[in-house]
């Protein structure tokens, strides 16, 4: 038996859409921008919370090059336990 292909051309229709012309106003770029508000400016520039994290963590490598580093294994385990159960 042999199936002749009927009609098959009318159906792919994407080669028949029309393309979109550029237009000058479609070719023009525009750069993103970003505004961070004054109540945000000045929320980061009273933040200490960067300049604690940075004095702790100097602290602990100090501690770790000198070897008096020590990790708490219970405390560990309990914050794990704390993360994975949600509390």
């Amino acid at each position: 038996m042999k199936i002749n292909p009927i009609g098959l051309q009318a159906i792919n229709n994407y080669n028949k859409q029309a393309r979109p012309v550029k237009t000058e106003e479609t070719k023009k770029t525009f750069a993103d921008q970003i505004e961070i508000s004054t109540k945000a400016k000045e929320m980061q520039a009273n933040s200490t919370y960067a300049n604690e994290r940075a004095e702790r963590v100097k602290k602990i490598k100090e501690d770790i090059d000198s070897g008096n580093y020590k990790v708490d294994a219970k405390q560990v385990a309990e914050d794990m336990l704390k993360f994975y159960r949600g509390k």
